[in-house]
């Protein structure tokens, strides 16, 4: 049991490389919901909106993506589940 616990995880010490935010690199000031291919693959294939940690978006973008697509559900051109 002890020696379980000495050994280190495989991640910790490596470094992981910091995602760039797509919308920044593309200079988008403002996410338009009507725009659903642009922030299609931020969604997960249960049309869960991701997190940033997995997308790597801005704070400021990601803000502003949940708002897109929370419009976007409401007036359905994207669906709130897939089933």
């Amino acid at each position: 049991m002890d020696r379980e616990r000495s050994e280190k995880p495989a991640f910790k010490g490596k470094k992981m490389k910091k995602k760039a935010c797509s919308f920044c690199v593309d200079k988008i000031e403002h996410i338009d919901y009507k725009d659903i291919a642009k922030y299609r693959r931020m969604l997960s294939e249960r049309a869960k909106i991701l997190p940033r940690r997995i997308t790597g978006t801005c704070a400021k973008h990601q803000r502003q993506l949940t708002v897109a697509v929370k419009r976007a559900r409401h007036i359905a051109l994207i669906p709130y589940t897939n089933d």
